[in-house]
């Protein structure tokens, strides 16, 4: 069973997405406000089975790296066996990694990864080691047990903060379809909020970016006492200390690419034809039966997925919303909920189209990954793939392109 959740604000009988599961039985119990996830409850024939981030907007929103100075914390953990050059197949036999990812080459990585868009998190994961966010999707499944605790952790934080403004409630799904609607219905309640000059949180943005589309959730809108939007990035840290300089610029550009994308929404750049044209999605199938309770409680008189894509759609177009003014970055320890401190980001949007220009180039094939310069070699240090990485091998070159020199040299 699959569920989603919605999320409502506390003070509004609005609906908005959140994650805490509760049975059909517990569903039907739960008085007032509050926010939906989704359940897969049954699978047709013609219906594809839904994944997790069939939404998305599974978007990681907290995406916390281990530093320099979490090295030799680590180094026990890191000394143990990860990934080599040789890896087990379905029939138990060893595989050479070089040799099965020289058979992918000739797709493009959102074909081969089977991607019908991105995540912002995708991008500004390149942003920190373009290398090692592929191996991050070729070998999902080695993620340190360390990293992937202190993700736990910073998840759980978020949702704490969520929890804050919203309350939950479990609904069913049956196709990808509810997934999405789910979600386009919290947005329908966030934007009177935020049209109210209240706080929202954990609000989904998408967009068409370099033709590709790019998801993200934000994690925090609201205005300051001189009436400007300002948008609040939460990064936790594991240590009581700021981050390096590189994670800084990592987070900065996450936060870049927020505002772009939703001040693109606003703006009516946003359209339904763009977003079925990627996603996939059928706008005339139904919505179903939970679903469409939900929605009729909420005050939308809808009855399939297209007409929530162009309520949400005209909602932010004529909502007289703003773009965002300023950018926030937040820095919190996990164990003391300390603010640790806090940066205010400028925005520059020459720069930041000439980076995903340069991103989007590797997702659709223009050219070979590429890893860190060797300033920056002291990442490699915690990277879980650098026993196989090809751009170590190749001396800070993709080691595939230099095959065909070296045949040419004999």
């Amino acid at each position: 069973m699959q569920t989603w959740r919605f999320r409502a604000p506390l003070s509004s009988p609005s609906f908005v997405i959140s994650a805490v599961s509760l049975t059909r039985e517990e569903e039907d119990q739960v008085p007032g406000p509050t926010l939906i996830q989704s359940c897969d409850m049954a699978e047709t024939e013609e219906e594809e089975k839904v994944p997790a981030e069939a939404s998305g907007f599974s978007d990681l929103s907290d995406s916390e790296f281990l530093d320099l100075e979490d090295t030799q914390e680590l180094s026990d953990s890191l000394s143990k066996p990860g990934p080599s050059s040789e890896l087990t197949g379905k029939d138990g036999k060893l595989i050479n990694f070089t040799k099965w990812k020289k058979g992918l080459d000739v797709l493009s990585p959102m074909e081969r990864f089977h991607l019908k868009y991105l995540y912002v998190t995708d991008l500004s994961t390149q942003n920190w080691c373009e290398q090692q966010m592929v191996y991050g999707k070729e070998l999902p499944g080695f993620l340190a047990p360390e990293k992937a605790a202190i993700l736990d952790t910073g998840a759980s934080i978020h949702l704490a903060r969520e929890l804050e403004l919203h309350d939950l409630v479990t609904i069913s799904i049956t196709s990808k379809e509810d997934a999405w609607a789910v979600k386009f219905l919290n947005m329908l309640s966030m934007i009177p909020t935020l049209q109210s000059e209240g706080c929202i949180r954990e609000f989904p943005v998408f967009g068409e970016v370099e033709g590709v589309l790019l998801v993200g959730v934000i994690d925090e809108l609201h205005y300051t006492p001189k009436g400007e939007l300002e948008l609040v990035e939460l990064k936790t840290r594991r240590r009581p200390m700021l981050p390096l300089d590189a994670q800084k610029k990592k987070d900065c550009f996450q936060v870049h690419l927020y505002k772009y994308i939703f001040d693109a929404m606003v703006q009516g750049k946003v359209t339904t034809a763009s977003l079925i044209h990627h996603t996939k999605l059928h706008p005339e199938k139904p919505l179903g039966p939970s679903v469409l309770r939900h929605a009729q409680q909420g005050g939308f008189s809808v009855t399939s997925l297209g007409d929530l894509m162009e309520l949400v759609i005209l909602s932010l177009t004529l909502s007289d919303l703003p773009v965002i003014d300023i950018l926030k970055i937040e820095y919190i320890h996990q164990e003391t909920a300390t603010v640790l401190g806090s940066e205010i980001v400028a925005f520059e949007e020459k720069e930041l189209r000439s980076k995903v220009q340069h991103y989007m180039a590797y997702w659709v094939g223009h050219r070979e990954p590429q890893g860190v310069d060797v300033e920056e070699a002291w990442k490699c240090r915690t990277c879980s793939y650098a026993d196989i990485c090809e751009w170590r091998k190749g001396g800070g070159v993709h080691s595939s392109s230099l095959e065909p020199q070296a045949k040419k040299a004999r």
